[in-house]
């Protein structure tokens, strides 16, 4: 049977044997018939909030934290409504900053596509820059001593809006609500904090987890320190089409949004399966190697010890180039002595928890690439087994696991977060 994989923009098709592949995708739920209406509705009658329009005065500053292309957020249907709401308040008292977190600028093509050329032209858009330490500013510190650098045009802002997309996050439960504001607008050794790798070797550190999660917990607790007025957050489909808006009042809002996401993403199977196939839900998330272990690490849920994971992810923007993702994996050979160092590092590293997430995948299963920007040395050194051919990979993987060797595809990859039916 042909199966379509999200892959780059146009996908990708692979024939499987039908009688022993199970197929796992989101729930389908179509699009809102009616996003104006349901987006205006949400600013308007908030939950546990005033509406938005009567947060704000036009003498105020106020900043707005966005996803960054790394996200299939829909910011430019989202966005002009927000903006709509503070119409009465003049343009150069508004700003949009781009909560990158740890990665790089986004580019001005690339604001366009985010967020359409009349805001992207029209506004005050900022990229955070974590590294930049003249624009951020330290806003105090966790109860377990974790500094606070927030962006300084943030913290300076009258009020601040989060607006964000909720999808199962691999570490820290769920993306959107207060990620918008660490580790999105936060600085570096925030963020190395909020990493580090006593946090993401918890257990409670994985999909769809937020209470007891010890990243999300303190993420939760840097919003709450400092502070954010308004958050709208939304969820999508697999055509990226909004399926439900939540705003007002962050955590409440954010709740909601998980709740929702977690009825309809989280999918459960009776057994582990030999073989997984995978993605990482197509462009943009599938722009580089270090965001493609979350399609892995979707996998890794459902494999058996000792299994295989197929993955397919374009990698247009290679492995990439900042940080210390590749810079770690080329310190060994063996990823058991990596995640052996990690576990014993004094200090937090750049991307070390890509690396740690990554070591406990391939603990468990052997991993296969198939990409077209990447060559097979940049694969290989990544510690992962490169392949041309999907369908040529799931024969041999067959072969491997011989007579009774069961397929499970999860086309969207971590658009979908399969879990064992017995373990909840």
């Amino acid at each position: 049977m042909l199966v379509k994989l999200a892959y780059g923009e146009t996908g990708i098709q692979v024939n499987l044997p039908e009688s022993i592949t199970d197929i796992v995708e989101p729930e389908y739920v179509p699009g809102l018939p009616d996003e104006t209406a349901a987006i205006q509705t949400a600013l308007r009658n908030p939950i546990g909030s005033k509406p938005l329009r009567q947060l704000t005065s036009p003498d105020q500053k106020i900043a707005i934290s966005i996803c960054d292309i790394t996200r299939p957020s829909p910011t430019n249907v989202v966005l002009p409504y927000i903006l709509k709401e503070l119409s009465h308040v003049p343009k150069e008292n508004v700003s949009i900053l781009v909560a990158t977190g740890t990665h790089r600028a986004n580019s001005e093509n690339e604001l366009i596509n985010m967020l359409g050329r009349e805001i992207a032209s029209n506004n005050k858009i900022i990229n955070h820059d974590c590294f930049d330490n003249e624009n951020l500013i330290l806003s105090g510190k966790t109860k377990d001593g974790t500094p606070i650098w927030l962006n300084k045009t943030w913290i300076e802002s009258d009020v601040r809006i989060t607006c964000g997309f909720v999808e199962p996050h691999f570490f820290a439960g769920f993306s959107g609500g207060p990620k918008m504001v660490a580790p999105g607008l936060a600085g570096f050794d925030t963020i190395m904090a909020l990493h580090n790798a006593e946090r993401i070797g918890s257990p409670k550190a994985v999909w769809g987890i937020t209470n007891g999660n010890p990243v999300h917990d303190t993420v939760r607790e840097i919003s709450k320190i400092t502070g954010v007025d308004f958050s709208i957050d939304v969820t999508i489909n697999k055509n990226r089409e909004i399926t439900s808006v939540f705003a007002g009042n962050l955590f409440e809002a954010h709740n909601a949004a998980c709740e929702t996401s977690k009825r309809i993403v989280m999918r459960p199977v009776e057994n582990e399966y030999d073989i997984v196939i995978t993605t990482n839900s197509g462009y943009p998330l599938d722009q580089n190697l270090y965001q493609t272990v979350k399609g892995l690490s979707a996998a890794a849920q459902i494999v058996k010890m000792g299994g295989t994971i197929i993955c397919a992810s374009e990698c247009r923007d290679g492995l990439p180039s900042h940080g210390e993702y590749s810079k770690i994996l080329s310190e060994s050979n063996s990823m058991s002595k990596l995640l052996d160092d990690i576990n014993k590092a004094e200090f937090t590293r750049h991307d070390q928890w890509q690396v740690q997430v990554q070591a406990k995948i391939q603990m468990r299963a052997e991993v296969f690439i198939k990409s077209d920007y990447l060559t097979d040395v940049q694969i290989q050194a990544a510690h992962f087994n490169p392949i041309s051919s999907i369908e040529a990979a799931i024969t041999d993987s067959i072969n491997k696991h011989g007579k009774g060797a069961r397929i499970c595809v999860l086309p969207e990859g971590p658009q979908t977060v399969p879990y064992l039916s017995n373990n909840i």
